[in-house]
């Protein structure tokens, strides 16, 4: 796992704590890697597995502990995640709700009590972050463990690497570069890597470990740099306490007199 650097940049600290919405599990055990890579396996065998072991479920609850470091400086809190899986990703900072992110397929939307600040925008501030049209349903990929694209809708190729199995687009974009790394033992990634040369951009997400929960794999530890020009960001996401499946509420009200982050 590799690690950059990051000034601090807010649309790229926003961005990134956008990015660690993921979560854990409740009645969890650890997934026992014991697979081995195959290259006599084709790319649609392994995207067919990939596909199969997609997380299916309706509600998640979570306590989640995020870390991010930026400029060699580093802080860390707990947070209460809730998602309804498709339509609403909701994190609230678990002590005092002293911030509170909710993102739904339209909306990016966000508030920070310490400065009394909020943005209330769309998925632009990740997509120039990132280097690549973002939406809901890709971020939720993401914090799953899933490919962002339907890998179905054009020919990929496929080669065993470190034990993992490394799908890309037999056409790479010229202008971004895409890989997959997927884990032979449960067919969820074992890293996301987007590269960006001329533009100086470059996402990275590893995931250290899953677990499985009510027979579904679902990620343990998650890793996520991201680095546009000189700027790095790093944020690593510890899960605990995770239940599916639960009734769960998305309360979320700017409180009146914050001023609007606005990020051009």
């Amino acid at each position: 796992m590799k690690i950059f650097q990051f000034s601090i940049n807010p649309k790229v600290t926003i961005a990134g704590i956008l990015l660690v919405l993921a979560f854990s599990c409740n009645s969890a055990k650890s997934v026992i890697e014991s697979g081995v890579a195959s290259d006599k396996l084709s790319a649609k065998q392994v995207i067919k597995q990939h596909k199969k072991n997609d997380a299916d479920f309706k509600t998640l609850k979570a306590r989640v502990k995020i870390d991010i470091t930026q400029n060699n400086k580093s802080q860390g809190a707990g947070f209460t995640l809730r998602i309804e899986k498709d339509k609403v990703i909701w994190l609230s900072e678990s002590i005092l709700g002293m911030a509170r992110m909710m993102i739904t397929p339209d909306k990016v939307r966000f508030y920070n009590k310490l400065d009394n600040e909020f943005f209330d925008g769309d998925y632009k501030l990740l997509s120039d972050v990132v280097g690549i049209d973002l939406d809901f349903m890709k971020v939720q990929n993401i914090l799953l463990g899933q490919a962002i694209n339907d890998l179905n809708d054009q020919p990929h190729q496929v080669f065993v690497n470190n034990n993992s199995y490394a799908v890309s687009p037999k056409d790479q974009n010229a202008l971004i570069e895409l890989f997959y790394l997927i884990n032979p033992s449960h067919f969820k990634m074992d890293s996301l890597q987007i590269q960006q040369i001329l533009e100086k951009r470059m996402l990275q997400v590893d995931y250290a470990s899953y677990q499985e929960v009510k027979k579904q794999i679902i990620p343990e530890n998650i890793s996520i740099i991201a680095v546009e020009g000189a700027d790095q960001i790093a944020i690593t996401m510890e899960f605990k306490s995770v239940s599916l499946n639960d009734e769960v509420r998305f309360p979320f009200n700017i409180p009146s007199g914050y001023k609007e982050i606005v990020i051009k």
